[in-house]
Formats: C-alpha cells, structure tokens, sequence
C-alpha cells in the first residue's frame, strides 16, 4: 500500500488528469456541450455557405436574361445549396441540440457514447470540405440537383459525382452514429423516475428521429453506390440499356428521402412544445396524443414516398394508394398544430422572441402542410410537379418550419448556454425582419409556380418578370437579416444581464418546465423520485 501517494500533487505531472485547454480541449472534447456547440456553430456556419449559394441562384433570377453565371455553375449552386442546407445546416443543428439538451432533460450525466460523439461530429467538416471542394474541378462541381437522379447522375455529370459520393457516405455514418448514440442514451441514462410518459417532448421527437436516421440512412448509403458503380464500374442498376431502370433510382432515392424530411421536422416539434408551455404559462396540452401522433407520422413516412412521382407512370392503384397515404399524414399532424393552439388558449402569454418564432413556426408551417396536401392530390400534381409551387411547399416546411425552429431553440435556450440574456430589442428586429422577407421570398414563388414557371431553371419567361425580382428582394432581405442573429449570438457569448433561473420573467417555475405534466423535471429541479 506504501507506494500509492497521498500526495494531492503527486499527479499534476501527467497531462490527462487535466482538461485540455485551447484548440485541443474542442478536437479532444467528449463533453456532450462542447459537443452540442461544436454542431451548432458548424450548422451555423454551412447555413451561410449555403446561403450565399441561394444569394447567387436569386441574383442570376432578379431579371430574365441576366446570365451572372453560367447556367451549368447556376445548377451547380442549387444542387449544393440543397446538399449543405439539408446536410449541413439543418440536421447538424437539431443533432447540437440533441446534443446539449436531451442529457439535461433526462437527468444523465452526458451522452451515452462519448467518443463516438466526438467522430461523428469530426468528420462533418471533411464530408463538406470534399463537397466544397468538389466545385473546383475541373468539369465543375456536382450539377444534377440535391435529389441527383439518374442518369443525370450517372451518365451525363463530371467526375466531382465522385466527390460528391464520397462526401455523401461521410455524411450518413455521421448521423447514424449520432443516432445510435440518442437512441443509447434516452434507453439506458434515464434518472429514476424518468419513465416514458414523463420525458419531456424534445426528447421523445428526438428519439423517433433516431429510429428514422437509422432506418434510410443506409438507404441513401445504398443509393449513392449504385449511382458510383453505374457511373465508374460498368453496371446499368440505372440504365436501361443494361437492363435496369432510371425509376427505380426514384424508388430507392425517395424512400431515402421521404423519411428524411421527417427528420428534418420531427425535432422541430419537439423545441415548439418546449417552448409554447412556458410563455402560455401552462403544461402543454394533450401529451400523450403528441407522442402518438408523433410516432403516427414516423410509421406513415414510410408509406408515402412515390408521391415525389406521380408524373412517372404508375399504376393507378400505386397512385391512388400513395396519394390516400400522403393525405393521412395531415391528421397526427393537424393534431399537433391543435394541441400547440389549445396550450395558448387562456393562457397567460407573453410574447418574448423564442415565443414569436414559435408561433410563426406554427403559422407558415401550417400554410407549408396546407401546400403539401394540395400537392398530394394526383391529378392536381400533374400541373403542380416540377413548379415552383413545389420550390414554396417545401422552404415553407424546411425554412418557416424547420430554420424557424431551430432559431427559436438557440433564443431559448442561449440564456441557459451562455449565462447571459440576449438583447431581446434586437432579438425582435431579427424575427420582424426574417418573418416579413422570408414570406416576401416564399410566398410568390406559389403564383409562379401556378402560372407554369419550371423550377431548376437559370432563365424565365418574361411574364414571371415582376415576381421573381420581388423574390429576390425578399431573398437578399432575409440573408442579410440572419446577420442581426449573427451579432446577437457575439454579444450574448461575449456578455450581457446575468441569467437566473428564473430566466423567463413571470414563468413561476414554468421557466425550464418542459412539454409535459408538471411538476416533473424542469432544469432547476431534480426529478420527481418515486
């Protein structure tokens, strides 16, 4: 026994007994925070990359004629606007808030897998780095739209399909291990008392997303290796020629991608019914009916992908059944948007700016599902396929819906990050600005998109005119407002009001509380043990 040291600096020699500091503690990080903002700061980031991409496709769209950029550079910016939005900005930035949120709000002391967290985040920033890359090349950069059907994808792009394939893969063992590591924790780090029913809602969306990235992910792996081999190593999955089929790539791609855009919302759910309770003043209403209508949606995803392709020739009966199935979605979701509505009814509300982006959220996403609902009719989305009504449905849904979210999270729970208060003046020049230009930039796209203007396209018909440079305008509007949020996001970190607990004024112990019955876990008290 005489050789162990009592010695309280025996070990302050040996370097791993202290946190890494500098660049090294955020490479090294297993801390499930560090962890959180690594994503989101990257989210962050690819959201202005991505950004600028759609600043480019709306400056060449200001005017018919214009050709700012070539039109093969034009479609290389909307396929890889699609790609960094979808793969960069919004998906990294609900894994950052699973991230930081679902280990405080289940009681655990950090992510279930802590290593595997530190590589699934580490190798996001290779997987965009290889796709921005990929726009140097020679032949330029991927062109084939985010969706890349063959063969477009196969026989007539350059060799950055490649690149893009590569970076693709990367991508989907990135969020697998992100998932497996959600689906871990909530399982087996739940505090006592956490049953079920008891979590709170950001954590069940979460974990039914998991489940989802779990299940197309691999799909998607699959996808893009046919595409690869088809393009590189002399097989025809795609080609007729050979004896395969450009539909079947639709097939697969859309049963990939229909579930994924539930990805891209079910968390969205999650942070709204954080966040309408505490600034109504009242539990959420209908807990239970928002983990099934939740789970309804998860299940139904899986039914609905063919109505990406009505206008491919299927069986009536395939026509039908898709169409029927797209439409039964609207009920858990027409639920969910019924039980935010009744949380506020006779509330006592208050509008702060997490507040006011979640009502906008309900608001505009509900016109994106009222859209979506017009595009599931067959017969109807004969005219509206391969508009520019399909272009508004689903920024709709993935920028009111999804973005809006994500923003009201960050003014949510920054106070709680950073320990300062964000300057709600400016906090409401964000969210006027963004809600009046993002609607500006969306809302038209619907007209010209019923009046026949193809999407996809760097150059128009002159009666789309008028529109599309109010568009724009809209579009450079709501890019430069997101620079507001940017310098908000530096002033809080850098300082600003203390946080207290009681950060959310008049909350009444409501200020954490989560979306479900109280008096359980809210982040000021343990939970309820019993």
């Amino acid at each position: 026994m005489s050789t162990i040291s009592t010695d309280p600096h025996h070990h302050a020699d040996h370097g791993h007994h202290h946190p890494p500091a500098g660049l090294k503690r955020w490479f090294y990080t297993t801390n499930h925070k560090d962890i959180g903002t690594l994503y989101l700061l990257f989210a962050l980031t690819m959201f202005f990359i991505g950004g600028a991409m759609a600043m480019v496709i709306r400056a060449e769209l200001f005017q018919p004629g214009l050709q700012l950029v070539e039109p093969a550079f034009f479609n290389q910016m909307t396929t890889v606007h699609g790609l960094i939005m979808v793969f960069g900005a919004v998906m990294p930035a609900f894994t950052g808030l699973a991230n930081w949120l679902i280990p405080m709000m289940i009681g655990a002391p950090d992510m279930a897998l802590p290593r595997m967290n530190n590589w699934s985040f580490w190798i996001l920033p290779f997987a965009f780095a290889i796709l921005l890359m990929s726009l140097f090349m020679e032949g330029g950069g991927p062109g084939f739209g985010w969706t890349f059907y063959a063969p477009l994808s196969t026989k007539y792009s350059g060799d950055s399909t490649a690149l893009f394939v590569f970076s693709v893969h990367i991508m989907g063992i990135s969020s697998i291990m992100g998932a497996i590591n959600v689906i871990v924790t909530i399982f087996n780090l739940r505090a006592p008392g956490m049953t079920w029913m008891k979590m709170p809602l950001f954590v069940w969306t979460w974990l039914i997303t998991a489940f989802l990235l779990i299940a197309v992910m691999p799909v998607l792996a699959g996808t893009v290796t046919m595409v690869l081999t088809d393009k590189y190593f002399g097989t025809s999955f795609f080609d007729a020629a050979g004896g395969g089929d450009p539909v079947l790539f639709q097939h697969i791609f859309w049963f990939f991608g229909h579930p994924e855009v539930y990805i891209m919302i079910l968390p969205a759910f999650g942070i709204v019914s954080s966040i309408v309770p505490t600034f109504s003043r009242k539990p959420l209403f209908g807990y239970a009916s928002m983990v099934y209508a939740t789970s309804s949606i998860a299940l139904l995803s899986f039914l609905v992908w063919a109505h990406h392709m009505f206008t491919t020739g299927m069986p009536v009966f395939a026509e039908l059944f898709f169409m029927y199935c797209t439409m039964l979605i609207a009920v858990p979701t027409g639920v969910k948007v019924f039980n935010w509505v009744a949380t506020m009814w006779r509330g006592a509300l208050t509008f702060e700016v997490p507040m006011m982006f979640a009502i906008a959220f309900i608001v505009l996403f509900t016109i994106g599902g009222l859209s979506g609902l017009m595009l599931a009719i067959t017969p109807a989305d004969f005219q509206y396929h391969d508009t520019y009504f399909v272009v508004a449905h689903f920024h709709y849904v993935l920028v009111t819906g999804a973005i809006f979210s994500i923003i009201a999270a960050a003014y949510y729970w920054l106070p709680k990050w950073t320990g300062h208060m964000y300057d709600e003046t400016l906090g409401q020049w964000h969210f006027w600005c963004s809600l009046i230009s993002v609607n500006v930039l969306f809302f038209p796209m619907h007209f010209v998109g019923l009046a026949g203007m193809p999407r996809r396209i760097p150059d128009y018909a002159l009666q789309f005119a008028d529109f599309n440079a109010l568009i724009s305008i809209g579009g450079f509007a709501f890019g430069l407002s997101q620079l507001l949020f940017v310098w908000l996001l530096v002033k809080c970190i850098k300082g600003g009001p203390a946080a207290t607990s009681q950060v959310w004024e008049g909350a009444e112990g409501l200020e954490w509380q989560l979306s479900s019955p109280p008096p359980y876990h809210s982040f000021t008290t343990p939970p309820d043990v019993k």
